[in-house]
Order: C-alpha cells, then sequence, then structure tokens
C-alpha cells in the first residue's frame, strides 16, 4: 500500500474493478488549468509544470457494498479527463469529465457523488497480440461533443512507481475533489494497492475530449502507462468547508 495518511474511519461504499487501462498524460501550462477548475482548488504541480491525464479503460464489479454485481449496472467501459490537486497535504484528481456507456451510472453519479459523468457511446475490443481497441463519442447535450478513438498495448514488465518519480505522482492519488453546483468542495477518498504499471505504446486517432473544455495539448508525443486490472474501495465524499489557495 502506499498511502501517505490512514484509510477514513468510515466504511467503504462501493467496490469497483478497473481494467485495460490507459494512462495518457500532457504537460501543459498552470494557468491554463487555473482558469477552467474551481478557484478554490489548489492546483497540483510537478517541478513546476501542470498536467492532463486522458484515461480510457473498463469497469467490472461496480457494486454497492452488500450488493452483488448486475451485468448491466456493474460492468460498463469510460474515459475520463482529469488534473491533479492538493489539498491539507492530500494529493488528489479532479475530473474535468467522465464518459461512460451507462446512463444509469452517469446519473447516480452525477447525482451522489458531484462528478461531471455524461453519456458516450463506446466501443471497447481486445485484439490477439493484446491490444486494447477503444472508441467513444460523447452523446451528451450538457457538455460539448468530444471522441477519442486509440488503440494501446502494454510494451514493458509489470513494475510500481518509485516515489518522488513522475509516474508515482500522476498515479498514486488516493482522493478526488469535486465542486457541487453551490460550490461546496468534496474530497471523495479511495484506495488499492499499488498501480501495476507498465509502459505502453498508443495510436491515438482521435482525441478531442481536452479541447471540449477549451484545452489544447501541446504538439508532442503523451507519456503513456498501463495498468491490466486495478481493484478499488470508494468512500462517501467528505465536504469540505474552507477555503483554499494554492499549496
Amino acid at each position: 500500500m502506499s498511502r501517505s495518511w490512514p484509510l477514513p474511519a468510515k466504511p467503504w461504499i462501493m467496490h469497483q474493478i478497473w481494467n485495460d487501462l490507459l494512462f495518457a498524460h500532457w504537460p501543459v501550462p498552470v494557468e491554463i488549468i487555473r482558469e477552467r477548475i474551481p478557484s478554490p482548488l489548489p492546483i497540483d504541480t510537478f517541478e513546476g509544470t501542470a498536467w492532463i491525464g486522458v484515461v480510457p479503460f473498463h469497469m467490472t464489479g461496480v457494486t454497492p457494498r452488500g450488493i452483488p454485481a448486475l451485468p448491466y449496472f456493474s460492468s460498463f467501459p469510460e474515459i475520463n479527463v482529469r488534473t491533479y490537486v492538493t489539498i491539507h497535504g492530500k494529493p488528489g484528481v479532479y475530473f474535468f469529465s467522465l464518459d461512460a456507456y451507462n446512463k444509469f451510472a452517469v446519473e447516480a453519479a452525477r447525482t451522489l457523488f458531484h462528478l461531471p459523468y455524461f453519456y458516450s457511446q463506446i466501443e471497447v475490443k481486445r485484439t490477439s497480440n493484446n491490444t486494447t481497441l477503444y472508441h467513444s463519442v460523447r452523446q451528451d447535450p450538457r457538455a460539448r461533443q468530444g471522441e477519442f478513438l486509440a488503440e494501446y498495448r502494454p510494451s514493458s514488465p509489470i513494475r510500481h512507481a518509485v516515489a518522488g518519480t513522475l509516474e508515482y505522482w500522476l498515479t498514486e492519488r488516493y482522493c478526488l475533489y469535486c465542486q457541487d453546483r453551490r460550490g461546496t468542495i468534496y474530497r471523495g477518498e479511495i484506495d488499492h494497492d499499488l498501480w501495476p504499471l507498465q509502459s505502453a505504446e498508443a495510436e491515438i486517432s482521435m482525441n478531442t475530449l481536452p479541447a471540449s473544455f477549451g484545452i489544447k495539448l501541446p504538439e508532442q508525443s503523451p507519456l503513456l502507462h498501463f495498468a491490466k486490472q486495478l481493484k478499488v474501495k470508494i468512500w462517501a465524499l467528505e465536504k469540505l468547508n474552507e477555503h483554499f489557495s494554492d499549496e
């Protein structure tokens, strides 16, 4: 385990399994992020640079605690666009969007977790050479249209990220931050084993999801990581009543 703070005292409320996940990351100027996330959230940077991640995967075992998995409700693909913030020494994730091919999950997550979920048509295929084919097209009128089309695969043995490195900073995060319509900031705790990371290769044919939020990615290849599977536990949101400044 790699948490730098204790688990919440309350029991977790949901279990998920993340499969065939690609981390695709690009460095971006801090001011680009600052203009597009809630002002109370302190932006986290690595050596002075902010990062944008596009993360496609598919979920299984999505179930509330004590409830068995159900095929339609518990298994579906998702892709998110994210950046990184830290409050009171707890580095976390801030999501610009989470697109999922499950209308029930989209509405439930928007209501219960104040997260910017959107409905998308998503197709995921696995090929015989361990390549994942991933195509997502947003179909939700609550956000601008965005599309992601890529093929990706692992290209190295499994390893755990080393503390202090960029790949550790990008991946080993154990909470998320979000804001409701009234402007209240929340923290959502998660827990899992260390990421079983592999280097990755990807051919990204289309990626307009960041642009749907006015974010222009740099003209350079992304930093890529792959993870075959990770089991995750999720806690209920905790309201944070304070205002924060960039740390």
